[in-house]
């Protein structure tokens, strides 16, 4: 581990196969539900490539200082193949923390998708590159290179705490980090959850539905 002058990089959390297959092509909407009380999540942060692209894999974090990418191009030289890049960048969108080049270089690597609470540019490339990412905004203003940073730390992005090897599933709704020891857990109670949606949507089209449970629900509540 180095820690000097606000820097700080820490050893990466080995990866766990087995959680990312877990929850692998599961709605975030539904893992969403299932294991935070609908209180976990992205929030404010958007695709940027148009294409609606699932994404699971495990978590390498960063956190820079707002509008500085440095300790981004350090963490572009440790990833691994099926890392999801997720960077905390302060939530600022005066300078674009990513682009085309490193878009290139996290595919070399083998990641599979950036999450970054910052904002990004190139974005027409996210889309012909067909490399899935979450950002705050995008802008043409290139990043200083200077730092401090932080890599393998806990992070904030979108208002969802992740911590290193979490299991970051993403998809058009958003993104949800999973902490590993828990993916097989959320994804037996999301498969059964999507089960249920969908006899729900069946009964809705053949006419078998009742909704009585909204009258009892206001009842309940004296109306």
């Amino acid at each position: 581990m180095t820690v000097f002058n606000g820097f700080d990089i820490r050893p990466r959390v080995p990866q766990c196969p087995g959680a990312v297959d877990a929850l692998r092509g599961l709605p975030t909407s539904v893992i969403g539900d299932v294991l935070g009380g609908r209180m976990i999540g992205t929030t404010g942060l958007r695709q940027v490539n148009r294409s609606a692209i699932s994404v699971c894999g495990n978590a390498f974090t960063v956190y820079v200082r707002a509008g500085d990418n440095l300790l981004i191009h350090k963490a572009l030289d440790l990833l691994e193949p099926g890392d999801v890049l997720v960077v905390d960048g302060e939530g600022d969108v005066s300078r674009a923390l990513v682009g085309e080049i490193m878009i290139t270089a996290a595919q070399v690597r083998g990641a599979v998708a950036f999450v970054i609470d910052g904002a990004v540019r190139d974005a027409e490339a996210f889309e012909e590159q067909g490399f899935p990412c979450w950002s705050r905004g995008v802008s043409l203003r290139g990043p200083y290179k200077e730092g401090p940073g932080s890599i393998n730390v806990p992070v904030n992005v979108g208002g969802m705490a992740v911590s290193p090897g979490n299991v970051i599933v993403g998809d058009a709704d958003g993104v949800i980090a999973v902490p590993a020891a828990l993916a097989a857990e959320a994804a037996a109670k999301a498969r059964d959850k999507v089960r249920q949606e969908q006899e729900t949507i069946a009964a809705i089209r053949d006419g078998t539905y009742s909704s009585a449970w909204v009258d009892a629900a206001l009842r309940a509540k004296g109306v």
